[in-house]
C-alpha cells in the first residue's frame, strides 16, 4: 500500500512541535535564532545605510556585531575571537543574575499579593468587632455593627471565614452597601484553627461573635470556634466579650463553658420559636420587635440618674419626655416592669428606650397627664384562641409548646404538614410542657395544593403561621423558602376571594425573599436567622441587655404587648401620649408606643409609632393599639 506524501509544511510543523516538547532549553534556542534572524539582518541595514559606515567589510561587520549586541544587552566588544567570547560570556552571566532577580522579586511580591488577597495578615486594630463564621446572619450582623458605629471616627469589624477573601468582600458590599466610617477587613481561614484565630486580632478585640453556619452540624462548629478562641487567647492580658449562637439547647451548656464567665450563649430556635407564637398572638408583635432590635431607630440604653434615687418607680415612667422607661438593673439582675412603688436605689440603673446613648435627658411630663381621657373600665378579657400551623421544621415543636403554655384556657392549635402525622406527634410529645401535655390536631397533606387550604377554613382561626421546610441533608440545597412563598400566594388568593383578611405570621429563612411575600406592609414576616443577627448586635454593643431581651422575648412574665388603646384612654379623646403612659402605670404596665390603622395618622408604613414625644396628642380610636412591656 502506497504511504501518503505527506507535505512539507506538516513536516516542519510537526519537526517544530518536537524541539518545543524538549522543554525549556529547546524554546530559549528559538528564541535566541529568532531574535538573532531579526536583529542581525536589521543592523546590517542600518550599518550599509549609513553614509559614514566604515569602508572595509571587517569594519562594517565588527559594526554590526557591536549594534547587535547593544539591540540584545550582549557584549559589544571586537577584536580576537577570545575577546568577543570573554564579552559575550560576562553579557550571559550578567543577564542571568538580572534576570534571576527579577524573577525572585516578582514571585515575592506575587505570593505578598496573594496572601493578601487571601487575607492571611495579621489584623492590627484595638477595640474592634470580629465576627467568626460565615451565614447569611453575617451581613444582618456586620450591617447593624456599622449602624452602631456611625458616629464612631475609628470602628472596625473584622470577619474571618473559611471562604475567599475577595468573595467576601463583593458579598458585603452587594449586601451590607456603604460602610460609612466603619473599616470592614476580612480575613480568610478556618475559624476553628487558634493560629488562624490570631490574624483577626482577638486578644485586642472590643467584642467577639461567633455565628453559626448553615450546615447540619452547626451546633459543633460552634463549640469547637469557642474552645478555639479560648487557645488563641491564652495568656492575653484581657479577654473581649464573646457572644455566640447555638440552634439546639443541647449545645448550650457546653458553648457556655467554652465561652466563659463573660460570654453570652443565644439559642436561635428558641427565640425565633418565642417571637413567632408571640407574633401569632397579637398580630403586628413582629414589627414591634424589629423596631426595638435594630439600630436604625430606638435603642435600650441603660442610665444612671442620680435625681431619681430614693423614688417610686412608677415616678420615672414621667420623669422623660422623648425617652420610655421600661425597668431597672439592680446588680446584674434585670427587673422589667416592676411594682410602680418599688423604690430606686442609688445603684440602679434605669432601662431607657432612647434615640441615642446622649438622648436621654430628665423632664418631669406629670403636667401634660389629663386625668379625665384615661379609660376607667376592666381591662379587654381574654378569649381561647385558634391557631393554625402550615409547615414543619425543627422549630415546629417548640412553637406549638409555646402556643399551649402561652394561650388562654381552651385554646387549640391545629398543624397542617407533609411530615407523617405520627412523626410530628412524636416531636410535639417529646418537647410538650408538662402542665400543657394537649396535643394539637395533626393533619398530613401538602399544603402547596389549593384543595388542602380550601378543606381546612382557614378564616376561622385567629392566626396562620407558615413555616419553611429544613434542608435536607444529601439533597441540593434549594432555597428554603420555595415552598413557604407558593402558600403564601395561595392565602393570598383565598384573601381576595373572601374579601377577608387573614391573620398570617410567616416564618423566612432568606432575608432577600422578603420583598417577594405577597402580603401588606404591616404583615409579620420574620426572618429566623436576622432575629438572631439583630440581637446578637445590640448584645455585643451591651452585654447586660442579654438579660433585658431575655425577659423581653420569654414565654412568661412581663414582656412586649399590644393591648387595645381603649384599655387606657376613651376613644375619640384628644390627648397627649403622657396620658397613655399614665394610665398604662395606674395598670401595672410601661407604655412605650403605639399603633394605629394605616392611612389614619401621621404615623408613617404600618402605623407603628416607637418611643413618642410625651407631648404628642393625637385623637384615638377604638382600633388604636398600645405597646406596652407587661404581663397576662
Amino acid at each position: 500500500m502506497a504511504q501518503r506524501r505527506v507535505p512539507f509544511g506538516e513536516r516542519a510543523r510537526y519537526w517544530f512541535d518536537s524541539t518545543l516538547a524538549r522543554g525549556t532549553s529547546a524554546l530559549f534556542g528559538w528564541m535566541a535564532l529568532l531574535c538573532l534572524g531579526i536583529v542581525v539582518p536589521a543592523s546590517a541595514v542600518l550599518v550599509w545605510t549609513d553614509p559614514h559606515a566604515p569602508a572595509s567589510l571587517p569594519d562594517r561587520l565588527a559594526r554590526v556585531w557591536r549594534l547587535t549586541g547593544q539591540t540584545l544587552r550582549l557584549g559589544d566588544a571586537t577584536g580576537t575571537p577570545l575577546r568577543m567570547a570573554m564579552s559575550l560570556l560576562l553579557a550571559l552571566v550578567a543577564l542571568l543574575y538580572v534576570s534571576t532577580l527579577v524573577g525572585l522579586i516578582t514571585t515575592a511580591l506575587t505570593e505578598r499579593l496573594t496572601a493578601l488577597r487571601r487575607g492571611r495578615s495579621t489584623v492590627l486594630e484595638h477595640g474592634h468587632a470580629v465576627v467568626l463564621g460565615w451565614s447569611e446572619q453575617v451581613f444582618t450582623v456586620v450591617g447593624e455593627l456599622v449602624a452602631a458605629n456611625a458616629n464612631q471616627p475609628r470602628a472596625a469589624v473584622a470577619v474571618l471565614a473559611d471562604r475567599d477573601k475577595t468573595a467576601m468582600e463583593e458579598a458585603f458590599a452587594a449586601k451590607v452597601g456603604p460602610l460609612g466610617r466603619t473599616r470592614l477587613i476580612c480575613r480568610s481561614g478556618p475559624t476553628t484553627d487558634p493560629d488562624v484565630l490570631a490574624l483577626a486580632g482577638p486578644a485586642t478585640a472590643g467584642v467577639v461573635l461567633v455565628l453559626p453556619h448553615d450546615d447540619p452540624d452547626a451546633d459543633a462548629e460552634v463549640v469547637k470556634t469557642l474552645l478555639a478562641l479560648r487557645r488563641a487567647l491564652a495568656g492575653a492580658e484581657r479577654r473581649p466579650p464573646v457572644v455566640a449562637a447555638v440552634r439546639d439547647d443541647r449545645y448550650r451548656l457546653a458553648a457556655s463553658l467554652a465561652a466563659g464567665p463573660d460570654g453570652v450563649v443565644l439559642e436561635s430556635d428558641t427565640v425565633t420559636a418565642r417571637m413567632i407564637v408571640q407574633a401569632a398572638r397579637r398580630p403586628g408583635l413582629s414589627l414591634v420587635h424589629q423596631e426595638l432590635l435594630d439600630f436604625a431607630g430606638e435603642e435600650f440604653y441603660l442610665v444612671a440618674e442620680a435625681s431619681l434615687a430614693g423614688r417610686p418607680f412608677g415616678d420615672a415612667l414621667l420623669s422623660y419626655r422623648t425617652s420610655s422607661v421600661v425597668g431597672v438593673v439592680r446588680g446584674d439582675v434585670p427587673l422589667l416592669n416592676p411594682p410602680t412603688r418599688m423604690p430606686l436605689a442609688p445603684e440602679d440603673l434605669l432601662v431607657v428606650l432612647t434615640r441615642d446613648d446622649d438622648t436621654a435627658h430628665p423632664e418631669d411630663c406629670a403636667a401634660l397627664v389629663e386625668e379625665a381621657a384615661m379609660a376607667s373600665g376592666p381591662p379587654t378579657p381574654a378569649r381561647a384562641e385558634r391557631h393554625l400551623v402550615l409547615g414543619w421544621n425543627r422549630r415546629a415543636p417548640l412553637i406549638v409548646d409555646q402556643l399551649h403554655r402561652c394561650g388562654p384556657p381552651g385554646s387549640t392549635v391545629d398543624v397542617m404538614a407533609d411530615t407523617a402525622g405520627s412523626a410530628a406527634r412524636q416531636a410535639i410529645g417529646a418537647d410538650a410542657h408538662e402542665e400543657a401535655r394537649s396535643v394539637p390536631a395533626l393533619h398530613q397533606g401538602d399544603i402547596t395544593r389549593p384543595e388542602t387550604l380550601h378543606r381546612l377554613d382557614v378564616h376561622s382561626y385567629d392566626s396562620v403561621i407558615v413555616l419553611g421546610q429544613d434542608p435536607i441533608p444529601g439533597q441540593p440545597p434549594d432555597d428554603p423558602d420555595n415552598r413557604t412563598l407558593v402558600t403564601l400566594l395561595l392565602l393570598r388568593r383565598l384573601e381576595e376571594a373572601t374579601g377577608r383578611r387573614l391573620p398570617i405570621v410567616t416564618e423566612l429563612i432568606d432575608d432577600r425573599n422578603r420583598a417577594l411575600v405577597p402580603l401588606g406592609d404591616g404583615a409579620d414576616v420574620i426572618i429566623s436567622g436576622k432575629v438572631i443577627g439583630l440581637l446578637m448586635a445590640q448584645i455585643s454593643q451591651n452585654r447586660h441587655l442579654a438579660a433585658v431581651f431575655e425577659q423581653l422575648l420569654s414565654a412568661d412574665g412581663p414582656r412586649v404587648r399590644l393591648r387595645p388603646a381603649g384599655d387606657y384612654v376613651l376613644p375619640g379623646c384628644d390627648t397627649t401620649f403622657a396620658t397613655v403612659v399614665a394610665a398604662a402605670r395606674r395598670r401595672g404596665e410601661c407604655a412605650l408606643g403605639y399603633r394605629t390603622r394605616r392611612g389614619s395618622s401621621r404615623a408613617p408604613g404600618n402605623g407603628l409609632r416607637i418611643n413618642p414625644d410625651k407631648a404628642e396628642r393625637r385623637r384615638w380610636t377604638a382600633d388604636d393599639e398600645v405597646v406596652v412591656v407587661g404581663e397576662d
